[in-house]
């Protein structure tokens, strides 16, 4: 292991990720060009000649929407933020920067020739009404509402058909709960129940499932054209008319009626809706015609095939079970009726000519279940209180007629069914006769019209779903050759192609013209379907997943497991070998929890390993993505005994979620004693024994700056290495000496070099307890006073004045220290201050804290700096931005009166805070300087405090405005100022950290992304 070089010579800049930005090379090496901005000077960017202070007068830009989006406005050029080399680096120290983020902003005199003048036409899009509940509750009312329900309640009677339709919508609500929180984690685009999936469980799971459910919808194409078709040859065959014969004839119908619907479905998004709005008006009719019928007195011709209207006894007779033949069972009439139940994915699956899926999918779908619930739980008792289970329809079965011992609760109204009753050979009632509902209308052919609108409705929505999923599939390119079918047409970007191919897969199984073939395979892929999304809800909330933000809240992880559990022993009861079938495309996933405190060498433990050593070295081929960011803290802790309350409060967020590793620097030339002062198992004991699941790390090295660089490059295994550095602020550092002043910035600075984020707690109190506890504490965090200014002690570890008498493993059987973060923290507030856009990460903080329960019941306020003729404007696009991220912050309040001038007062305070750093007599730069006046690099110019004055102004301002608003906050979060390296002296960049969060009573954490996104309003 090669020490770094010394401080001077040490250039981390070389170590930046690439960017694709451009400078200017207009004579001026000093100023860049911003998309939209005019060129700023790099050293004077916060400084304007005129007299009036503007808080947003600095290159560091206020949050926008902008910068999160991935799409354009029409006829407006897209903001973008600055990248961390523009704001922090020098142009003068770097001959060969790198390039900007953002591309020179190019007046342009005219418009390009080839760029539009108008808008592009806005395709149609949905509501939650038309666009997800009629087509979810069309695609669930089908074939089996008509013509089995019936039958269903004479078998399981009404009782139990009503807890067979309470599972089943159980089940389908719950996946309808896993669907909503799953569409509301970001913006979701079309693919429906191919991109949910596959955005939540990864390309495998999601490829998968998205092939087999686009093929299981072109297939229920088939199915529901088939009912469709036996209900036209049953007619047929009423009036004695036949084209060939039954089977043909159902192929002949089968096909035409499924070229109606290609044509309806290729004619646009806007034909089929109106179609399905149609198939939803005669639907509505017919039930209405039915509910008509069951209160108008019976006729002797309905009566005499077994429907009275509403009777008492005839309920109180069909509340019973009166199982009959093979299939009289709970799970036999269970397994029948539960493909009624599906169907309620069909919104989810246009998700993208939705107007606003977030919203639409959730309610349209949950209220799709309700009400599809409602209307089966309404006929099953109104039929049953209706109609006889058996009857046999002739006029002249009445007990008068006939002589002999009457049977059954038809002998109450005067007829005598006994006859086929006892020959079981009656032709009519709810056991024997499966248009009793047709039976049961005022106006029979209205049933036969509603039979017609749910197949057809089914089979259209299933025609448009399976080309939109697999169009979505195609575009991704998860399988080679398939790509052809995924080109769109039109301003609905239609997949005309797959529509065709949808089309031929169909007809293929219309040709089998055997509905009960193809029934049991579509209903086992539709519930693999719903498995997988159930899985997907509870897999994203267990891994607690910092991207995992739904904004729909009424879901539980504990139901989407059974929900999915549920969904798999269905598959069993429905047809056990196509449940076989489906789940042999699926993945075997095995959770193994081994808890131990014994060390026996075991086998276990070696699997482990090998687990996360496979793990890790996996990590290597997978791409970062927003999603999964996670902030994976480095703290400079020192040992962490320490400082228990910056290990308290970096462990609170990232515990169970991220990646923590405390971080100690041994000063001193690499030798056994400090080996050994190291002390790793005592730290790691400590850790545990806190219950802290944190990492422990130290080096030797000859100071303070370069162990911390040491850390920075080589700290972290593959992917799973810090990117976030977390140190406490270093209270005393007016009386230090100045090189620990110039050691403690350049931290930051090389944080910053290499693409880190940077975060410095603050306490009222302090975070070293090392006197307090009587330890051995690094130099360079904290230290006391005569140790800081002993600049021959350098290189020591210890303090003379320090009582070392107690070994770190007697400290470690002491009571361990208590601090605020391990307490409850109540109905306070946790106050950011999200003045620059640092990429989020200053809202994902104080969002993963309220994730615990220590901070639960904590309210955020996010602030933000604004101007008083748009406050209420600005706050509404600030709470839209905010909303899009899931965080639920509710309250923003915008900040006009930060941009004013900070009392006089204050800013004498903060010129007598720097005075000792202040050099006059000459200029530090000029060509006058003596050499020895160039080496004092901490000390601050009187040009450089001009420079630097309404920066300088801004966090003196900000400090007032903090000490009005959060006095009574448990945490205060602040967007940390950035000073460039080389241009800002050491001095006055600490003063600013020193006078932001002065006199304060809460907590104080400075923070400052790499600004790279942390946050994202999209689902992928």
């Amino acid at each position: 292991f090669q020490n770094p070089v010394t401080n001077e010579g040490m250039n981390l800049t070389t170590a930046r990720s690439p960017f694709s930005v451009s400078s200017l090379s207009n004579g001026d090496d000093r100023k860049f060009s911003l998309g939209g901005c005019s060129s700023y000077d790099t050293d004077s960017v916060a400084s304007r000649s005129s007299g009036v202070f503007s808080g947003y007068d600095t290159l560091d830009t206020p949050p926008s929407y902008d910068f999160y989006s991935n799409t354009e406005i029409f006829g407006r050029a897209k903001k973008s933020r600055p990248s961390l080399f523009q704001l922090h680096s020098n142009p003068q120290d770097d001959p060969s920067p790198p390039p900007l983020y953002e591309e020179s902003s190019v007046d342009k005199q005219s418009p390009d020739e080839d760029e539009p003048t108008e808008p592009p036409p806005e395709p149609a899009r949905f509501g939650w009404a038309q666009g997800v509940m009629i087509r979810c509750m069309l695609n669930i009312w089908g074939v089996i509402l008509y013509l089995r329900l019936p039958w269903i309640t004479a078998q399981a009677g009404i009782g139990l058909t009503w807890i067979i339709i309470l599972v089943s919508s159980s089940i389908t609500g719950i996946t309808g709960l896993s669907t909503s929180a799953i569409a509301t984690n970001g913006k979701v685009k079309g693919g429906g129940t191919y991109f949910l999936i596959s955005r939540s469980l990864g390309p495998e799971l999601g490829g998968s499932i998205g092939l087999i459910f686009a093929f299981a919808n072109a297939v229920a194409v088939a199915m529901h054209t088939v009912g469709f078709a036996e209900t036209v040859q049953a007619l047929m065959q009423e009036r004695d008319v036949s084209m060939v014969d039954k089977l043909n004839d159902i192929r002949i119908i089968g096909v035409i009626t499924v070229t109606c619907l290609l044509a309806i479905s290729m004619a646009g998004m806007e034909w089929e809706s109106k179609a399905q709005v149609l198939f939803f008006f005669v639907i509505m009719v017919s039930f209405a015609s039915y509910i008509v019928g069951t209160i108008i007195p019976a006729t002797p011709e309905k009566q005499a095939k077994g429907f009275f209207s509403y009777r008492a006894d005839i309920f109180a007779e069909n509340f019973v079970p009166g199982w009959r033949g093979l299939e009289g069972s709970f799970f036999g009439m269970f397994s029948i009726f539960f493909p009624s139940a599906t169907g309620i994915l069909a919104g989810a699956n246009i998700s993208g000519d939705l107007k606003d899926p977030n919203v639409a999918i959730p309610r349209g779908t949950m209220l799709a279940i309700f009400w599809t619930t409602i209307s089966y739980l309404i006929i099953s008792a109104t039929i049953g209180s209706c109609v006889l289970r058996d009857a046999s329809g002739y006029i002249n079965d009445t007990v008068s007629s006939l002589s002999g011992e009457c049977l059954g609760v038809g002998c109450n109204y005067g007829w005598n069914f006994t006859e086929c009753m006892t020959n079981k050979t009656c032709p009519f009632g709810l056991s024997n006769y499966y248009q009793s509902m047709s039976l049961v209308s005022a106006f029979a052919p209205l049933i036969s019209a509603g039979i017609f609108g749910a197949t057809l409705s089914s089979a259209l929505a299933c025609l448009v779903s399976a080309p939109k999923v697999f169009q979505c599939l195609c575009k991704d390119k998860l399988y080679p050759g398939i790509g052809f079918f995924g080109k769109g047409y039109g301003k609905n970007n239609e997949p005309l192609r797959s529509y065709l191919l949808a089309y031929i897969i169909a007809i293929c199984f219309i040709l089998i013209a055997e509905l009960n073939t193809i029934a049991p395979i579509i209903s086992n892929f539709f519930l693999c379907s719903y498995a997988l999304i159930n899985f997907s809800c509870f897999h994203a909330s267990i891994t607690n997943s910092p991207g995992w933000r739904p904004t729909f809240r009424f879901y539980s992880k504990w139901l989407s497991l059974l929900g999915a559990v549920v969904s798999v022993i269905i598959m069993f009861l429905l047809t056990w070998w196509a449940a076989l079938i489906a789940i042999a495309c699926g993945h075997d996933i095995v959770c193994v929890l081994y808890i131990s405190d014994v060390n026996w060498g075991s086998s276990m433990q070696a699997s482990s390993y090998n687990m996360a050593l496979s793990q890790c070295v996996g990590l290597n081929q997978v791409e970062d993505h927003i999603k999964n960011y996670r902030p994976q803290c480095l703290v400079l802790s020192g040992p962490p005994c320490m400082r228990p309350s910056l290990v308290d409060f970096i462990s609170t967020f990232t515990k169970n979620h991220s990646l923590m590793i405390c971080a100690n620097v041994i000063t001193g030339g690499p030798s056994p004693g400090s080996v050994d002062s190291a002390k790793i198992s005592t730290h790691l004991k400590w850790l545990d024994k806190r219950r802290i699941k944190s990492f422990y790390h130290t080096v030797v090295a000859d100071d303070l700056h370069v162990g911390v660089q040491m850390l920075l490059q080589s700290t972290g295994l593959g992917r799973m290495k810090p990117n976030v550095l977390v140190m406490g602020f270093k209270k005393n550092w007016r009386k230090a000496q100045p090189n620990n002043i110039e050691n403690y910035i350049g931290i930051l600075h090389d944080a910053f070099d290499l693409q880190y984020g940077a975060c410095v707690l603050r306490m009222k109190e302090g975070l070293d307890i090392s006197r307090t506890m009587q330890a051995h504490v690094n130099l360079g965090f904290e230290t006391s006073t005569e140790q800081a200014l002993d600049t021959r002690s350098s290189t020591t570890t210890t303090s003379p004045t320090i009582d070392t008498s107690l070994d770190p493993e007697e400290l470690m059987a002491t009571s361990q220290p208590t601090t605020v973060f391990q307490t409850r923290q109540g109905k306070k507030t946790i106050d950011v201050y999200w003045l620059s856009d640092d990429g989020g990460l200053t809202l994902l903080l104080p969002y993963l804290l309220t994730r615990k329960k220590r901070w639960g019941r904590c309210k955020v306020r996010v602030f933000v700096g604004g101007e008083a003729q748009k406050v209420e404007d600005q706050k509404q696009e600030l709470k839209a931005l905010i909303s899009r991220f899931r965080l639920g912050f509710q309250d923003v309040q915008v900040l006009p009166d930060i941009n004013g001038k900070p009392q006089s007062e204050h800013i004498k305070r903060f010129e007598d805070l720097i005075a000792p750093y202040r050099v006059s007599s000459v200029q530090k730069d000029g060509q006058e300087a003596d050499e020895t006046t160039k080496d004092f690099s901490w000390m601050v110019s009187d040009e450089e405090m001009e420079t630097f004055r309404a920066k300088s102004l801004r966090q003196i301002r900000l400090n007032e405005v903090i000490q009005d608003y959060s006095r009574d906050a448990a945490l205060i979060i602040v967007t940390m100022p950035v000073g460039r390296r080389g241009a800002c002296p050491s001095s006055l960049y600490m003063a600013w950290l020193e006078i932001v969060s002065r006199d304060l009573r809460p907590p104080v954490l400075l923070v400052r992304g790499n600004q790279e996104n942390v946050l994202t309003m999209y689902c992928q």
